[in-house]
């Protein structure tokens, strides 16, 4: 029983390690070139739409130079 369990644990190490039963992108290159193009695309999106979330993308209403408060 001990060994059965072994060899299951070996087994799901191995298999985990080996990469993916159904590939990610197509075998023809000029296939996955505009693949991994759209893939970068969406990749890219996503900090544009995680300012967008957290308003972020918002004009700043600090001025570029500090300006003392107080009486001169």
């Amino acid at each position: 029983m001990r060994k059965a369990v072994w060899l299951l644990c070996a087994v799901a190490v191995l298999a985990t390690n080996t990469g993916c039963l159904i590939p990610l992108y197509s075998g023809d290159p000029v296939r996955r070139a505009q693949e991994l193009i759209y893939t970068s695309e969406d990749l890219r999106a996503i900090t544009d739409e995680w300012e967008r979330i957290w308003f972020l993308d918002q004009p700043s209403h600090m001025k570029p130079w500090r300006t003392h408060g107080g009486i001169l």
